[in-house]
């Protein structure tokens, strides 16, 4: 990968963190992630573009996220939560990460990678540092952090199949679980701290090694996360917060059917009447935690596919103009 910048040319590689060498089945911030960054220092590099850092959902892909905003617990390094004395070996010890050494169990990683990080969160008093990260990124995480309690609470379903009161984000319903879950609230607190303590740590790493940090995020967020349940306004649902349309892409050469993605669609004429607010948060958060932006599916703001929410495919799916420059000058504000 090479790019041109300030009449300078970079080069760097790919590679997403969950590919990172590691001996808890998947690629974390761990010792596999600070050899690479040297790796790429002894190549003469100065670029490491990975792919979305967010939570994955069902399916386990980096462009289906409970959260624009939201880091992958599956990230987290386990060795450093025993330094910090949080774990101890034995509470690692026998546990199953997966068979193979070249592809990830996701199913052993989800059910063990969270019992550890339970162990750990048990372990764990508040301090100055992670009230200081709260109140820094309340404006996200107490969206996020009760989305993901109530999901545990409904059995892990999507929140179009919860209570209709929670679903449809009333504020007696969410004071209510608030307080029924709180414990639960604390606990995705706790992994998103240590998230992005350690995260902030292997970026200071890197940038002082002088490699950049090249990011990916989608355009659009998942149906099923925290930021369409709790920002229904800002997508095209109808009164009773379903979806009129979805995100995809046209049949082609490739797919006689098309691209069903079902990812939610912005409400662009509502966002830009607040002149693009929730992007603008979006952009000047992911400009800390990566030295470089790259919006997948940039087109897709020029103009972008909506697919009727009942269909089974993408054929019966128009084009529709999106914001454009106007939006691209809101970000550079």
């Amino acid at each position: 990968m090479r790019i041109k910048a300030n009449d300078k040319r970079y080069a760097g590689i790919l590679l997403p963190v969950s590919s990172l060498p590691s001996k808890y089945g998947i690629g974390d911030f761990g010792e596999g992630a600070y050899h690479f960054v040297d790796y790429l220092v002894e190549c003469g590099q100065n670029i490491w573009q990975i792919l979305p850092l967010g939570p994955t959902s069902f399916g386990d892909s980096p462009y289906q996220s409970f959260s624009a905003y939201a880091g992958n617990p599956y990230f987290i390094d386990i060795d450093k939560l025993i330094e910090e004395g949080l774990l101890t070996k034995n509470d690692v010890e026998g546990i199953d990460w997966g068979e193979s050494d070249s592809k990830i169990d996701y199913s052993s990683i989800y059910i063990n990678k969270f019992k550890v990080l339970r162990n750990a969160f048990s372990s764990f008093k508040e301090d100055s540092a992670y009230h200081d990260f709260y109140n820094e990124n309340k404006y996200w995480l107490a969206d996020y952090s009760l989305y993901m309690a109530v999901k545990g609470n409904f059995g892990n379903s999507s929140w179009l199949e919860w209570d209709d009161d929670i679903r449809l984000f009333e504020k007696s319903a969410i004071e209510k679980y608030k307080e029924l879950l709180s414990e639960e609230i604390k606990f995705w607190c706790f992994i998103q701290f240590k998230f992005y303590e350690q995260w902030f740590k292997l970026k200071a790493y890197a940038n002082k090694k002088g490699i950049k940090i090249f990011g990916d995020i989608p355009i659009y967020v998942a149906m099923d996360s925290a930021d369409t349940w709790a920002n229904y306004k800002l997508f095209l649902l109808d009164e009773n917060h379903k979806p009129t349309v979805v995100a995809g892409c046209p049949p082609d050469y490739f797919s006689a059917d098309g691209q069903l993605w079902g990812n939610s669609i912005y409400d662009w004429e509502y966002m830009e009447q607040n002149n693009f607010a929730w992007w603008k948060k979006r952009i000047s958060f992911c400009s800390k935690i990566y030295d470089i932006i790259r919006i997948d599916h940039f087109i897709g703001i020029v103009r972008y596919y909506a697919i009727p929410a009942e269909d089974k495919n993408a054929i019966n799916g128009e084009f529709h103009k999106g914001p454009g420059i106007k939006l691209i000058r809101a970000i550079d504000e």
